[in-house]
């Protein structure tokens, strides 16, 4: 029996790519950090590297598919996770639900502050600060997207290492229990993986 352990999984989001922030290490746009990526997963054999369809969809707007080899696409299995199968402790629903009733709330009030407003500002100034206030209140730092919640049920349903730059899905990652890497370090954890499994490769040829 071999001593060697199963590939430990691990899950991406598009932000990984896309983000300017948490792609710096990888590429300075999202086509040349998929190819960093790529080669880099294809030297692993420690790890696998899973994206739901969902996200995956989501990731061809921003890269350059001609750039892309089909053959190194083995390496992101594609995979979305059992909806119907999943289970999630009940106590998630009332923390959302008390969440959003906060949002709500406080989106409420910055939308009437902007018409208070509009007795001493010009509406081009109102506008996109409302806006931007508005967006911040109801979205920064929460789940907001399905993309987002098949990224965290599939890390969950793998007991998959999460990688993501989305604070909101993060914070959920740690309510679940998910573990996840900062986005900033991936590139190193690729490179390690990569050093390990080198190692572990001519460990089983010297065996031989």
């Amino acid at each position: 029996m071999s001593s060697l352990k199963a590939p430990r999984k691990v899950v991406l989001d598009t932000s990984m790519f896309v983000n300017p922030d948490a792609r710096t290490s990888l590429g300075v746009n999202p086509t040349d950090a998929m190819e960093t990526f790529l080669y880099l997963a294809s030297q692993i054999d420690m790890l696998e590297f899973y994206m739901p369809p969902s996200t995956f969809n989501e990731l061809l707007y921003f890269v350059n598919k001609e750039r892309i080899p089909a053959e190194a696409l083995l390496f992101l299995h594609q995979k979305p996770p059992k909806k119907h199968e999943l289970k999630l402790p009940a106590i998630m629903i009332y923390e959302f639900i008390e969440e959003m009733r906060e949002r709500v709330n406080k989106g409420l009030r910055i939308a009437e502050k902007g018409v208070r407003d509009a007795e001493k500002k010009k509406s081009e100034e109102i506008i996109p600060d409302v806006r931007r206030k508005y967006r911040d209140a109801l979205r920064e730092g929460i789940l907001d997207s399905k993309e987002d919640v098949d990224l965290l049920l599939l890390a969950m349903e793998l007991d998959a290492v999460l990688v993501s730059a989305d604070q909101g899905l993060i914070k959920w990652a740690e309510k679940l229990g998910v573990q996840w890497v900062f986005p900033e370090r991936f590139k190193d954890y690729l490179q390690a993986a990569v050093k390990l499994s080198g190692e572990r490769s001519n460990s089983k040829q010297s065996t031989k």
